[in-house]
């Protein structure tokens, strides 16, 4: 009987577990059930409990799989004009190398996002200094493509190098030559970190942060990350070494100053290991997006030769082929601005706007967002809305255009976000793209390598929307 009973206990045991653990679940659904009917969400698919509807996402190509429940461009743009209502959803693998981009909407926020814009415009940000210093740095861009003397050749490395030498001269003061292998090393350091953080694995890494210190694939991206801030470690010392206060060369002299008058003060953001993490931000910040937007638009003139052929001809109508381009050049060239413009709409290279999450309830179009919701602002729903584009999976510079040929603005554009988080560098990244794009396609005519394959112009996502890998040929002009 003894052990009869034994068995019989457990089957009990058994039983009343399973019971207790079916009437929990009932409990839970009925909660759910009852806390969610009645409530003003904004419309989409059915969630679970517990996993909400994780299982309605491809973590492969997130920006897609969000674009299928979107509510529509105004929501996304009216959502981000109210941004100032919300807080900043800190992101635990990104927060270790950045400030003003992943941290909470806060005083130390407020104050280094003010620091930032104020010292970047005081080093020539939307200034005719900077428009010198771009129009420079065009220069040795072209050289390196006449170098290859109509080989084909990547342009990556050398697009990315020239763009971060922008602003490389106001955070270091300096530029780095396009043969630097360090700086090499830390572009494809950079290009991995982004392939990695978008995995799967490191999305459920994201969701679990206390998953961080156990071991896994998610440890080489923090190998990667130690690397890239040592980096920059080396070059805040070697300016600590010999810097004069009576002498102001860039960014980081300038936080500097600010650790000096704020010393005393143990609240001041204002600290060593700040300016470490504001370099950063603003590294990748001035380094990947503007770079990934000039390679879309050497691809798109591969792809579509008859674009080429208009812009040329307004370059050499507007411009001609003796000077270098400059901004005031702009205004006369609606072509032009029409086709950079559609590049950054086609490519969409940040699909995904950074997370945020409501620090208390908030009502959008009517819509009520409870407090604690993580919000995903998805780019790609607003810059490919069809309600809003003629074409938008198509690249069609018409859609900056009116019948007469003039330039028109578009509401729905916004590339650079929109609200109180917009990109800090938007000034700085226009005149970029334009100095950087008509400087290229004014020396050369780019075209496909013979023994290539046709480049694709589907993207890739790897944080952001980059181009796949392709060679291209440039002949002089």
């Amino acid at each position: 009987m003894e052990f009869l009973s034994f068995p019989l206990s457990l089957l009990a045991v058994g039983n009343a577990t399973c019971i207790g653990l079916a009437t929990a679940i009932v409990c839970l659904l009925i909660h759910w059930v009852k806390n969610r009917k009645g409530r003003n969400y904004p419309p989409g698919p059915f969630p679970l409990p517990l996993v909400g509807n994780a299982f309605h996402l491809d973590f492969n190509n997130l920006p897609e799989s969000l674009s299928q429940t979107s509510p529509g461009w105004r929501s996304c743009h009216v959502g981000l004009g109210q941004m100032e209502k919300t807080g900043k959803v800190n992101d635990s693998i990104k927060s270790n190398v950045s400030w003003i981009a992943f941290t909470g909407y806060g005083q130390h926020w407020k104050e280094q996002r003010r620091f930032a814009l104020y010292t970047l415009r005081n080093f020539g940000m939307g200034k005719k200094s900077m428009e010198e210093r771009i129009r420079e740095e065009a220069g040795y861009l072209c050289s390196a493509f006449q170098a290859n003397e109509g080989r084909p050749f990547d342009p990556f490395m050398v697009i990315t190098n020239a763009v971060s030498n922008v602003i490389c001269s106001i955070m270091f003061g300096d530029r780095f030559e396009y043969s630097d292998s360090s700086f090499q090393r830390m572009i494809n350091l950079l290009k991995e970190t982004f392939e990695l953080e978008t995995k799967p694995i490191t999305q459920l890494y994201k969701i679990f942060p206390w998953l961080m210190k156990v071991p896994g694939p998610h440890q080489k991206l923090f190998t990667i990350q130690r690397t890239y801030l040592d980096f920059l470690r080396a070059i805040i010392q070697k300016h600590r070494d010999t810097w004069d206060p009576a002498s102001r060369r860039d960014f980081i002299d300038a936080f500097f100053e600010e650790i000096e008058k704020n010393k005393d003060s143990p609240t001041s953001s204002f600290t060593e290991e700040t300016l470490l993490m504001v370099i950063a931000d603003l590294f990748v910040a001035g380094t990947d997006t503007t770079s990934n937007t000039l390679r879309w638009s050497l691809l798109m003139m591969l792809l579509h030769p008859h674009i080429q052929k208009k812009v040329h001809e307004e370059i050499d109508r507007v411009i001609g082929s003796d000077r270098v381009p400059t901004i005031e050049d702009q205004s006369k060239m609606p072509y032009t601005s029409a086709v950079i413009h559609e590049v950054q709409r086609y490519g969409n290279i940040l699909p995904i706007a950074l997370l945020h999450m409501t620090y208390r309830n908030t009502n959008i179009q009517g819509f009520d967002i409870p407090k604690g919701t993580t919000i995903i602002p998805n780019l790609t729903s607003v810059l490919k809305d069809k309600s809003i584009w003629k074409k938008p999976y198509q690249f069609y510079p018409e859609h900056f255009m009116d019948s007469e040929g003039n330039f028109v603005k578009n509401e729905a554009f916004i590339p650079f976000s929109a609200g109180r988080r917009i990109c800090v560098g938007e000034q700085l990244a226009k005149m970029d793209l334009f100095i950087f794009f008509t400087s290229l396609v004014q020396r050369f005519e780019f075209c496909i390598p013979d023994d290539q394959p046709f480049p694709r112009h589907d993207p890739v996502f790897t944080f952001n929307y980059s181009p796949h890998p392709f060679q291209v040929c440039c002949t002089e002009r």
